[in-house]
């Protein structure tokens, strides 16, 4: 099969398999009442060296993208995002803006400003008021796979996987100035787009291409970077990009992620059929999407093998058992190391034990709590 032109791998991630690179979409609020604050041009227009290359445009004008450069470790991605967060922090200040990271924000409601940047513009365009809904954000993790037939083994064996980490990554319990009831209502928000949810299973690389190229080719999409789905492949990187989890509070919550779908991506590419890995029926899937957005790490999740529901705990800790070979390889045990104490506290329940009963004066004051621990750096682990 003649491949088209975006779909030659980068060869780089041959060089350098296995590194990874995170971004993630925070929150641009005013400094004063912690509200969405639609800035991104003044932010854009100013921004200092540290910063240029790793900030960029969202689709709304009150959300902004940090990137870090590709890294061989958990440790140097997290130690680079932690010093663009309080980089971007500092800029912000000038504009009487600061920054928060949370699935949602929760007292954002009615339309949101879309930024003018000739991307957000097309989805405009495509999206029509859809595009105009409350911002979202989320945490994105690439991981760079030797070639592509890896990389779809990969995407093809996580599909199972995704809604683990979502639950675990589960950061966005209320919408509209109340309590969503969720565990991350990001989650439903943004599935109002087409082209989002969990991949179908391809085979192999000539049927992904074939299945994406079949979208460009027909003006469905402009290029394959609008597909939304909760994991892609980006081959003009050479990346696995797991795109499912909610943005986090703090780095050492980023940390835990970044290192969980490290060494997940790492053993489904590498490992051979496992009865986990055995394909699931799509229902099965799209309901334990749905059960690990409403409950988070309370979830009891579909296991279509032995044909009951199981507490997502004990799902994440036989991944955890499956990939903690590779962490040592990877240089990422002591990070992986903090996915139990996410588990034990995650994000959403930090939200409502901080909002307390979750009146609007309570989520102000939880919005507050957020900028702190946006700016405020964190110990990387074994240091104290």
């Amino acid at each position: 099969m003649k491949h088209p032109a975006w779909a030659s791998w980068a060869p780089g991630a041959a060089e350098r398999p296995w590194t990874i690179g995170v971004e993630e979409e925070v929150m641009l609020l005013d400094a004063q009442t912690h509200e969405l604050t639609p800035k991104i041009d003044d932010v854009l227009a100013g921004l200092s060296q540290a910063l240029v290359g790793h900030v960029s445009a969202e689709t709304h004008a009150s959300a902004v993208e940090i990137a870090t450069g590709p890294h061989e470790t958990v440790a140097g991605a997290v130690d680079e995002l932690s010093a663009l967060r309080a980089a971007l922090a500092a800029e912000l200040a000038k504009h009487g803006a600061t920054a928060a990271a949370s699935g949602t924000h929760p007292l954002a409601e009615g339309i949101g400003a879309v930024s003018p940047h000739a991307r957000s513009q097309s989805v405009l365009e495509s999206m029509r008021e859809l595009a105009r809904r409350e911002p979202t954000f989320a945490l994105h993790v690439h991981v760079a796979v030797p070639d592509p037939d890896m990389a779809v083994r990969a995407l093809d064996g996580l599909r199972t996987t995704l809604p683990i980490f979502l639950a675990l990554s589960a950061n966005s319990p209320f919408w509209r100035r109340r309590d969503s009831g969720l565990a991350s209502a990001r989650t439903p928000i943004f599935s109002t787009f087409p082209r989002t949810g969990i991949p179908r299973s391809f085979g192999d690389w000539d049927g992904y291409v074939g299945a994406v190229d079949l979208l460009v080719q027909a003006g469905a999409i402009p290029e394959p970077t609008f597909l939304w789905w909760d994991a892609r492949l980006q081959p003009r990187l050479g990346t696995l990009e797991v795109r499912v989890m909610d943005a986090q509070i703090g780095i050492d919550d980023v940390a835990a992620l970044v290192a969980l779908v490290q060494c997940a991506v790492m053993e489904a590419a590498t490992a051979g059929e496992a009865p986990e890995r055995v394909a699931a029926p799509p229902e099965v899937l799209e309901e334990n999407r749905f059960l690990a957005a409403r409950d988070g790490m309370d979830a009891c999740l579909i296991d279509p093998v032995a044909g009951r529901r199981r507490p997502v705990r004990d799902w994440l800790f036989e991944l955890l058992d499956r990939v903690v070979v590779h962490a040592d390889d990877l240089g990422c045990a002591d990070e992986l190391g903090l996915v139990p104490a996410l588990a034990q506290d995650p994000g959403a329940a930090r939200q409502r034990e901080r909002a307390g009963a979750g009146e609007p004066g309570d989520l102000r004051a939880l919005v507050s709590t957020l900028t702190d621990d946006f700016r405020e750096p964190q110990a990387a682990p074994g240091e104290a």
